[in-house]
């Protein structure tokens, strides 16, 4: 299938459903088979499909099954392109589906295409000698044994092939310590690089002598079956034993192939979810035993199955293969520590098959993400049972005969939980016995809270809630058997019932099938739609808002008059393919790193501090230039012998390129100065050489979260902003009853932790001198390439004239490259100054995520009143919140972080009476910076929040609770700015919410899902239901101008300029549209080739979803330019001339061809002055606080609904369905916003389910130094896989939304469908509720919600247990980094 094969591919900013439509056009079986669907079965085992009360049955896996069918129905009769129902307005919907029919246009498309020699280019490029099986020549001279010696600077080593196992364990007794070499103690054996490629790129390992043994040695790689055993070579992949054990399930179901199968199916099953397919294709059984990783998902599988290691050496090279047997349970004997001589090598692991009845092994895994995820808690359980002699009172039982349970993660080892096994063993075969033995559990695996890896609680909850779920599959399985058995006529004792609602906790998602996504994408008609351009540059409205089917209609019909006209070529409203699209696809986009090498390029590596709260005493630079290849070290001093000015910084310059000495150090990995050299690796080996000492180190006083920055009241004070409307709310939160109606009051606190950016390019520049280093290009991945020209000329003392920033594309930016990819262009520029010479810093993906900062914890604390009408009704009263932020050891751009966050905490609400304060607090963490929403995401968030407080306080519906509140035309937000048309335009989401609540029959979901919790103890749903309106305009007011640079040429093609950066946003497609439109010409003639400051100057940073309003209309008013100075030539050539005949005809005139175009926001629909006083005389009509201005110029709004089920004895969740609807205008290019909301959605769920940042603090003490950030890369920090995409996701665009106030009519969609992820959020704290109780009151659950977080607000006997009576159960709070 498919979906087994896609793990391991990591790109959540395109929402993945757009990777999945492309995979199946080239999938021949691309959707599920009626056949498969009827595989669905319910309690009574029978298949839903092949029931005879089919049509009747109520139960939930029929009506999915009945579900399933129709969407088959559905996606084969249609639904792709210019499908779905009806709008509003009458006008038929275009709908962008994954629907059967779009996929297979996409096939037939790609078939017509091409050619039969480009399909076949992969074998063409491919040696012929390598492809035919015939030539043996070539075979004996891959078999060859092979040793190849790295000579060069970077040390390599030697490598070994050998091709026989003689010929291997020579080597491993040779070179293994002890043996006769003098290089010996350092052989490693390297079969899929898996583990020796971190060891040496991470832990900067140096193996003097590898071995990869040929494919020849046959004992290694083979996997074959006898009559009692699997037999499986140490060095077979682990892709190949899947696919093993695969066929082994999928035989003809003969009575002599039950065992294989029942042996199989565990293996195969933990080994689909173990890492990933580009990892199981080359990783080896024999490596991960070795390796002895505590946290291995198949070590503990083969000591429960009882699996037996063949160890092999070569004591003497004249004497024969030693092997020894040794169990692999007993193999483990401390952290990364195995019983193995260092000659010996795996060969070979056997492992016993199952009985054919009445013996059963499960798997179980839990991680932070289901798909290519270490375990946090992994385990293999295998039970025997048999049936008991008659008792006393004449009945007959089952009994334990043997079990094997291991773990792994809950010890420095995988281990055996032997007291609970001698617990079970011999012990009847129920519930009460398995009871007794998750006590005997609980004590065996008691760790204390700063266990390395922490999670104590949960782990420890984990193995519990296995253990009950094996009780609970084995009972499954037990009835299997003894149902086969009885129609053959033999007798056995009755079977232990479990009661019904447990009968869900049997399974969990490591045995289920992975989901496909599909989903549907709705927008409007396409149409050409006038905005702003009509009032700003004078053009004339001839839109007439007709949908492009219209326009086109109507010009088929003019042309049939004998009046000659012109085709007009509509861009504007036409899903037209992002402009690097096929780049992207082939791989042939250029980023900075892809750059062809200049001559005598140098590579930079940057020195980091190992610890902070210390001062940096002295750099002694030497040990890294004795180094040969390393061409120069440079520190601050160096900076200051150029004259240039070291200090940097957004807003104050509190920040250094390079630290100097004295200075102190405020983070772990601040930039100490940078190496260069020859190599990538010299340079990282060079600055690992550079000594650094510390002095006045203090590290355990080191500030790290915002309670510990409250307690040390560590703040910007001076940026601290505060935010009044209505009366004074702490005499109004004091009242219990306003106007004789009842007041009810709720106070709490909300915490949201911090996002790794996650860009799939990592900060990278590429800095080049010339006219002897007075001049230098910078080609930077940056947002902001004046910011970046600016400090590059400052720290080298170079004129901003003489420095050129140039971006071509960036791979990603989120808000990260904002200010943060600042330091290395300088770190670049000054290394590239002083040598005279090329350089090249790209920064690994660790350091990256290490220094750069990401998005701001947020800690809110709350007080609010709500008043209770006399028809029931919850009105909002009055506000006060007080809002924190985690800033980092620089202020960076934390205030207006925090500013956003204070314009969105109403969110779609109207609170009469409300008070705000933010404040950024100063810690040791690396700087905190601009991400996906720049602060409002946290702020919505904290409303989302009090709005459930309230509905769970005043126990009423939290959707009617949220519609009753909803802003109305003429009411304000708490900064003074009205809804309506002419202030913010139209108010759409309270009809957006009505659209939705209805298609999607809200309530009826909601009641079924309450309905399945009824009937489920172990796996409950939720249901969340958000709206969001999201401010568009930088809040700063001086940033909202762009400007943009316009050439025609003569051949009719028109090239385009402008401030804005491409970051796969689709911003430069989207002007070429505007420019295409204004011209008149096909979109393929407008090209966009870089942004460059010797081009368009003084630019302002892509941020704050503003580039297309901002870049959109620069454009198109330089094009108005050159449209007016060629009008007259135009009038006097024929109607029908083209615009190469015009532009060459105006070029002989000498009219100029180029334009600069400028726009900037209105002066009263941008800034805010948070300190304005009220001025005499201002209008007492008007909203307090609209004298400090008009912070944003629209809104864009949006509503989501998701669904989810979550796994409450482990804490996994899966997205059932998501709907989202946006209001983003009238669309310049409606796919690429569909697609921007897709990645918002799925990056913003990702931030509030399973992206968790870690630093080392008072809860996690077992990091190492304090404030060190402990998620610095993919193993440890996890953004949303294929597997966590909602398995219906729709997405659809609001008709009829026109917008007066930008170019086109559209809406800014970058960060506005980001908080709509968190419709995930509120869904999983839905179905947390229904787990804990449906009573069980308010209770403060934090994001992201990982499965920690999850499984240990269920609150069930298991969790409570294992929490400890010593702590307040139904408050508990996992650990967390804020």
């Amino acid at each position: 299938y498919l979906e087994e094969h896609l793990d391991g591919n990591l790109c959540r900013c395109t929402g993945y459903r757009p990777i999945w439509d492309a995979a199946r056009s080239l999938v021949s079986c691309h959707h599920h088979s009626e056949d498969d669907l009827e595989e669905i079965r319910g309690p009574c085992g029978v298949k839903c499909g092949e029931c005879p009360e089919r049509e009747s049955c109520e139960m939930d896996c029929n009506l999915e099954s009945k579900k399933q069918m129709a969407d088959v129905a559905a996606n084969d009769n249609g639904g792709g392109c210019c499908g779905g129902s009806g709008s509003e307005s009458g006008n038929e919907k275009c709908c962008s589906s994954s629907s059967m029919d779009k996929i297979q246009q996409y096939q037939q498309i790609i078939e017509s295409k091409h050619s039969e020699k480009w399909w076949d280019q992969p074998n063409d490029m491919f040696p012929d000698e390598l492809l035919r099986d015939d030539e043996k020549s070539v075979h004996d001279e891959l078999s060859k044994p092979l040793k190849v010696m790295d000579t060069s600077i970077h040390n390599g080593g030697t490598w070994y092939t050998p091709n026989t196992l003689e010929e291997l364990l020579d080597l491993f007794r040779e070179f293994s310590s002890g043996g006769s070499s003098s290089s010996g103690g350092g052989i490693k054996m390297v079969v899929g690089n898996t583990e020796v490629g971190i060891e040496t790129k991470f832990k900067h390992a140096s193996y003097p002598t590898m071995v990869h043994p040929s494919k020849d040695i046959h004992t290694l790689h083979d996997i074959f079956s006898t009559e009692d055993c699997y037999h499986v070579g140490g060095c077979a992949a682990l892709g190949d034993l899947q696919e093993f054990c695969h066929s082994e399930m999928t035989s003809d179901g003969e009575e002599a192939n039950r065992r294989h199968e029942r042996t199989a199916k565990p293996i195969h099953d933990m080994l689909r979810w173990f890492a990933s397919t580009q990892i199981r294709n080359v990783a080896c059984l024999g490596g991960n035993l070795v390796t002895a990783s505590p946290i291995s998902d198949m070590n503990p599988m083969l000591c429960s199955l009882g699996a037996t290691l063949v160890l092999a050496s070569r004591p003497k090279s004249d004497g024969g293969v030693v092997r020894r047997n040794v169990k692999v349970s007993d193999f483990f004997i401390g952290y990364r520590t195995v019983e193995k001589e260092d000659m010996e090598v795996i060969e070979r692991v056997d492992i016993p098959l199952l009985q054919d009845r009445f013996e059963y092994c499960i798997p179980f895994k839990q991680a932070r993400r289901r798909e290519d995820d270490i375990s946090i808690v992994t385990s293999g359980m295998r039970i025997k049972l048999r049936p008991a002699a008659t008792t006393d009172n004449g009945g007959r039982h089952w009994e334990i005969e043997d079990v094997a349970i291991a773990f792994g993660g809950m010890a420095p080892k995988t281990v055996m939980a032997r007291n609970t096994m001698d617990a079970l063993i011999g012990k009847p075969f129920d519930l009460n016995s398995f009871e007794d033995a998750r006590k005997v559990l609980q004590d065996e695996f008691q760790m204390p809270d700063d266990v390395p890896g922490g999670q104590a609680q949960y782990r420890l909850t984990l193995a519990c809630s296995f253990l009950h779920r094996f009780y609970l599959n084995c009972v499954e399985e037990l009835t299997k058997d003894v149902a086969a058995d009885e129609t053959e006529g033999v007798s056995y004792p009755p079977v232990p019932l479990i009661e019904n609602d447990e009968e869900c906790g049997v399974g969990g998602f490591v045995g289920v099938k992975k989901p496909s996504i599909t989903g549907l994408q709705i927008y409007p008609e396409p149409k050409v739609a006038m905005g702003l351009e009509v009032e700003h540059l004078g053009m004339k409205d001839e839109s007439s808002d007709l949908p492009l089917a219209a326009v086109a209609a109507a010009a088929a019909k003019s042309s049939l008059s004998d009046k000659p006209t012109k085709q007009k070529n509509n861009s504007v409203g036409q899903p037209a393919t992002h402009a690097s699209g096929p780049l992207h696809c082939t791989g042939e986009a250029i980023y900075i790193d892809d750059i062809p090498a200049p001559a005598n390029l140098l590579h930079g590596s940057l020195i980091l501090a190992s610890k902070c709260h210390a001062t940096l005493a002295s750099i002694d630079v030497e040990p890294a230039l004795s180094i040969p290849g390393v061409a120069g070290v440079f520190t601050s001093e160096d900076i200051e012998r150029i004259g240039g000015d070291n200090k940097m910084g957004p807003i104050l310059l509190d920040d250094f390129t390079f630290l100097p000495v004295g200075e102190k150090v405020e983070f772990v990995g601040q930039v100490l100065g940078i190496v260069v050299a020859a190599s990538q690796e010299i340079a990282e080996k060079g600055a690992r050489a550079v000594a650094v000492e510390y002095t006045d180190d203090v590290e355990g006083k080191a500030i790290v979260s915002i309670e510990d920055a409250i307690d040390a009241e560590s703040f910007w004070t001076d940026f601290r902003h505060e935010m009044k409307r209505g009366g004074n709310v702490d005499e109004i939160l004091n009242e219990s009853e306003v106007d004789g109606k009842r007041h009810v009051i709720v106070e709490g606190s909300m915490r949201s932790g911090g996002q790794e950016h996650f860009y799939l390019e990592p900060n990278s520049t590429l800095a080049v001198p010339s006219e002897s280093a007075t001049n230098l290009t910078i080609y930077s991945s940056t947002q902001a390439p004046t910011k970046t020209q600016d400090f590059c000329a400052r720290v080298t003392n170079t004129p901003a004239a003489k420095v050129v920033v140039r971006m071509k594309r960036m791979g990603g930016g989120f808000g990260g490259k904002e200010t943060r990819s600042v330091f290395v262009a300088t770190a670049a520029a000054v290394s590239a100054k002083l040598m005279n010479r090329p350089v090249r810093v790209t920064l690994n993906r660790d350091t990256d995520m290490a220094i750069t900062g990401g998005r701001h914890a947020f800690l809110a604390k709350y007080k609010a009143g709500a008043i209770v009408e006399e028809d029931g009704t919850i009105k909002l009263h009055a506000l006060d919140v007080r809002l924190y932020n985690n800033g980092g050891c620089k202020f960076d751009l934390s205030g207006p972080v925090m500013d956003r966050a204070l314009f969105h905490v109403d969110n779609c609400y109207f609170w009469p009476n409300f008070h705000s304060v933010g404040t950024s607090c100063k810690t040791s963490q690396p700087p905190h910076t601009a991400f996906r929403g720049f602060g409002g995401p946290q702020g919505l968030l904290v409303a989302e929040h009090i709005m459930d407080h309230f509905a769970t306080e005043c126990n009423v519906s939290g959707d009617k609770l949220r519609r009753d509140n909803m802003y109305s035309l003429q009411d304000a937000t708490p900064f003074g700015m009205r809804f309506g048309d002419g202030f913010t335009g139209m108010w759409n989401v309270p009809g957006m919410w009505d659209r939705l609540e209805k298609e999607l029959d809200i309530p009826g979901r909601r009641q079924r899902a309450a309905e399945f919790n009824k009937k489920n103890k172990w796996i409950k749903r939720g249901v969340g239901f958000i709206p969001t309106k999201f401010g568009i305009a930088f809040t700063a007011k001086y940033m909202n101008q762009g400007g943009a640079l316009v050439h025609l040429y003569t051949d009719g093609t028109v090239l385009v300029t402008h401030g804005g950066t491409e970051m796969g946003q689709g911003l430069h497609t989207k002007v070429c549209q505007v420019a295409a439109q204004a011209f008149n010409i096909p979109l393929d003639h407008v090209y966009v080739n870089d942004s460059s400051t010797d081009k368009v100057a003084n630019t302002i940073p892509s941020a704050a979803s503003m580039s297309t309003d901002l870049y959109g209309m620069a454009t198109l008013d330089a094009c108005q330019q050159i449209l007016k100075r060629i009008q007259p030539i135009k009038d006097s050539l024929s109607p029908d001339a083209t615009l190469k005949e015009v532009a060459k005809k105006a070029f002989f005139e000498r009219i100029d061809l180029s334009a600069h175009g400028f726009f900037a926001l209105d002066n009263d629909r941008c800034g805010y002055d948070w300190n304005k006083d009220r001025p005499e005389g201002f209008p007492a009509d008007l909203p307090d606080n609209a004298w400090k201005g008009h912070p944003f110029n629209y809104f864009t709004q949006g509503v989501a609904m998701a669904e989810v089920e979550i796994d409450v004895l482990t804490g996994d969740h899966k997205t059932i369905s998501a709907d989202v609807l946006v209001d983003v205008g009238s669309s310049i290019n409606p796919a690429i916003d569909i697609g921007q909301i897709e990645g918002a959605f799925i990056q913003g769920m990702g931030w509030a389910t399973i992206e968790e940042v870690i630093y080392g603090d008072d809860d996690h003490t077992w990091i190492r130094p304090r404030a060190r950030m402990h998620t610095t890369g993919p193993g440890t920090y996890k953004i949303p896989a294929f597997n966590d995409v909602p398995e219906s996701f729709n997405i659809s665009l609001l008709e009829n939304a026109n917008n007066p106030f930008a170019v086109h009519s559209s809406k800014a969609v970058g960060e506005p469908p980001f908080f709509l992820g968190c419709s995930v959020f509120f869904a999983i704290k839905d179905a947390i509720t229904a787990a804990r109780g449906g009573d069980c009151g308010y209770f403060e659950f934090r994001l992201p919600a990982t499965s920690e977080r999850i499984r240990m607000a269920c609150s069930d006997d298991i969790a409570s247990d294992c929490i400890g009576s010593d702590r307040d159960q139904s408050s508990f709070q996992p650990h967390g980094s804020f």
